[in-house]
């Protein structure tokens, strides 16, 4: 099956790890991620002011090539998703705003374009029973915090992707891998966002009280599906001995875990970039060789 896929800014820099776990966790699976020809930036926000035309223009942009590739396009990027998300049920909903930018950038979008992102592909149409067959090297024993974020989930009549108040799409998505979840209050609370560009203190702070949260209920580790959050908390964390001490705790990319446990190849995980190195973890539990 082969799938429109728009890797965004950051899995094609900074978070390259994400989406190299991520294609070959989704072709391991069957499923093969098709990059959109000529993709470009989503915008990172969206339109707050949404009788902008012009703050749509490079997500429509992203929806029409999606709608000439067969009308479906799949993000990892939490960021990415949000954005294309919403500005699919805004236009959709908007036909004069969706007129008006049509005329500017003289393309036919209809507005119909399904965004979708990795994990709901898996959840509907591989489904957890049907990834967990497929585990060959079930993560039994690893104790990870599943931590949402803000984007992934709301605002919900939107996004509509899991219950923003009960998320459990990576609870059990972890659980297929064969992981031991860990719940934890901080799950879907901001890391800081954009503020670590302006005010780098006050996102430390908030990260910093999420991995304290998710160390204080005897997590090991805490998976993620958006690389602002991954950068955010996996940072700070890199002062010295970082992933050295012992008191550091590894942000991990859930395809990075998926692609563990579906038994591929190390360099297929895309672990090599992070500030506190997930590796010695992996180690105690022999998903990567001593």
């Amino acid at each position: 099956m082969s799938i429109p896929y728009f890797p965004g800014c950051t899995l094609s820099t900074k978070g390259a790890g994400f989406d190299r776990s991520g294609r070959a966790a989704a072709e391991a699976l069957g499923m093969h991620l098709e990059e959109l020809a000529e993709w470009q930036c989503c915008g990172a926000t969206f339109p707050l002011a949404t009788e902008n035309s012009m703050a749509f223009i490079a997500p429509t942009r992203l929806l029409t090539q999606a709608q000439k590739a067969g009308g479906h396009v799949t993000t990892l990027c939490a960021v990415c998703f949000h954005v294309l998300r919403r500005s699919q049920y805004f236009l959709e909903r908007n036909p004069e705003m969706l007129d008006r930018i049509n005329y500017f950038t003289e393309e036919t979008y209809e507005g119909k374009t399904r965004v979708s992102h990795f994990l709901e592909l898996l959840r509907d149409d591989l489904g957890w029973e049907e990834l967990a067959k497929r585990v060959t090297n079930p993560l039994k024993g690893l104790r990870v915090a599943p931590y949402y974020g803000c984007l992934l989930l709301r605002p919900y009549a939107e996004i509509n992707l899991d219950n923003p108040d009960d998320p459990h799409i990576l609870h059990d998505l972890l659980k297929a891998l064969g992981c031991d979840v860990v719940d934890f209050p901080y799950r879907d609370e901001c890391c800081g966002s954009y503020l670590m560009m302006s005010k780098p203190e006050v996102p430390k702070v908030m990260a910093g009280d999420i991995v304290q949260s998710a160390r204080k209920h005897d997590a090991q580790a805490i998976v993620t599906a958006c690389p602002l959050c991954q950068f955010n908390l996996d940072y700070p964390q890199r002062i010295e001995g970082a992933g050295r001490t012992g008191k550091e705790m590894p942000i991990i990319y859930f395809t990075q875990l998926m692609a563990a446990a579906l038994g591929l190849p190390v360099e297929d995980w895309g672990i090599d970039k992070h500030y506190v190195d997930p590796a010695p973890l992996l180690r105690q539990f022999e998903v990567i060789p001593s």
